[in-house]
């Protein structure tokens, strides 16, 4: 008989994820316990922005005309565990306020919420990301609470979206991490995976701790080259170094690689920022606090570049912020997406406001959610609108909207022709040939 599936939380990890279930050709059925977002999902709209994600859930939806009709949506737990056999976990697990510590109140409740219901063998199955350590606590409530006692196993498949590229992704991935404690739970995995490792996605089996771990590790791994290459733009600047140049150099170093050696703003989401984090606090639980003291100075590095810009763009204008006018192109914490969470292109939009600019933000998908996020700063229809009467534009996320920009025609609604490129991603050349001053983070002489 051929498996069906649930995905407990639907928002960007777990629409992606159902939609993508039922395009393997899975019956499945998704959960959320907030009925507006159900309501838009069996519209087949989806809550945020992700290339291709709403194309792929109209074309399963039960209702929609054309679809498979293997999809659908439900607000109750009882449902949910009437139908599925497998259970994927993907609620968001956020920074707890005021700590560095992760929120597992999300998790928790999806567990104790669905387990008195599993009355028949059953795999749940953790997608979201957790402290190590989790899942055993996990599989022994799940036990505990399910009627089926411990027929209810529990699985950690670890996520690895990127956004933007999510459908890609899921359907694609580069790698596929299970963390089981027995054979069961492998073998039904790999019915599910079946189609990505048939073409070729490798299929790694761990215990739990070690698949909880791979996802922090990643992405702190990816964080530290990131914050190491904003390090060398500091030092760049001191010395008068390019660090594009350097990047490029270093970066053919096969060991080394070329990605991730942007050096910009720095990064922001609901992903890199707190997980590392939320790995600091963890490790420190454990007594291997020191292991980790490195990742501190990657999370430092990575809140000053945001400050450093803002005096940037403060000694562009001439030493003060007080009656200028700035232009903020971009919203979101990276292009393809309508994230705006820890977003450091908002946040350096905030500080020039505060600090008495008046500053004007567009962005190509975000919009909506930075005005929510931060609504007295000012918002624009388009990018030459943002530009209108600015005496300098900061290009803070790149979009490639922003990078295709004619210079020459923008800067003939600017009040001066001043750019601040916080992600080295335009061409200085072509600025400046355009009448421009450019200028970069790392790149005083570029």
């Amino acid at each position: 008989m051929a498996l069906k599936i649930t995905v407990i939380g639907t928002g960007y990890l777990g629409a992606t994820h159902a939609a993508a279930m039922a395009e393997l050709g899975f019956e499945v059925l998704g959960l959320d316990v907030v009925p507006e977002k159900i309501a838009m999902l069996t519209e087949g709209r989806v809550p945020m922005y992700e290339p291709g994600l709403e194309e792929l859930l109209r074309r399963h939806t039960a209702g929609i005309e054309g679809a498979s009709g293997r999809l659908r949506f439900t607000t109750s737990y009882e449902e949910a565990g009437e139908f599925g056999d497998i259970h994927f976990i993907c609620v968001n697990t956020p920074q707890k306020h005021g700590e560095y510590a992760c929120d597992m109140s999300h998790v928790n409740s999806a567990v104790e919420s669905l387990a008195p219901h599993l009355r028949r063998p059953a795999l749940v199955v953790g997608k979201s990301t957790v402290p190590v350590g989790s899942a055993d606590l996990l599989a022994a409530r799940l036990a505990e609470l399910a009627p089926v006692g411990a027929d209810a196993e529990l699985a950690w498949n670890p996520e690895f979206l990127r956004e933007g590229f999510a459908v890609q992704d899921t359907l694609h991935p580069d790698r596929i991490v299970v963390g089981v404690a027995g054979d069961r739970a492998e073998k039904l995995l790999r019915e599910v995976y079946q189609t990505p490792i048939g073409e070729g996605s490798p299929f790694v089996v761990t215990d739990f701790p070690t698949a909880e771990l791979v996802k922090v590790a990643a992405n702190s791994f990816l964080a530290t080259k990131i914050s190491f290459i904003n390090a060398m733009a500091e030092v760049c600047e001191a010395a008068g170094g390019d660090v594009v140049k350097l990047a490029e150099a270093i970066g053919y170093d096969e060991r080394i690689g070329k990605k991730f050696l942007r050096a910009g703003i720095g990064f922001g989401g609901g992903c890199l920022p707190k997980d590392i984090r939320a790995f600091m606090a963890r490790a420190g639980e454990l007594g291997s606090d020191q292991a980790l003291t490195f990742l501190r100075e990657v999370d430092s590095i990575n809140m000053r570049r945001r400050g450093h810009m803002v005096e940037l763009a403060r000694e562009a204008v001439g030493g003060a912020f007080l009656g200028k006018r700035v232009a903020v192109l971009g919203a979101t914490f990276k292009p393809d997406s309508d994230d705006v969470r820890d977003s450091p292109a908002l946040n350096v939009a905030g500080q020039i406001q505060l600090q008495g600019a008046q500053v004007t933000v567009f962005d190509p998908k975000g919009m909506e959610n930075a005005r929510a996020l931060f609504p007295t700063l000012a918002y624009a229809p388009s990018a030459a609108a943002a530009a209108e009467g600015a005496h300098a534009v900061l290009h803070l996320t790149e979009w490639r909207e922003f990078r295709e920009l004619d210079p020459a025609l923008l800067g003939t609604v600017v009040a001066e022709r001043r750019i601040l490129d916080g992600r080295n991603a335009l061409d200085p050349d072509v600025w400046r040939d355009a009448g421009w001053t450019y200028r970069a983070l790392g790149r005083p002489m570029a």
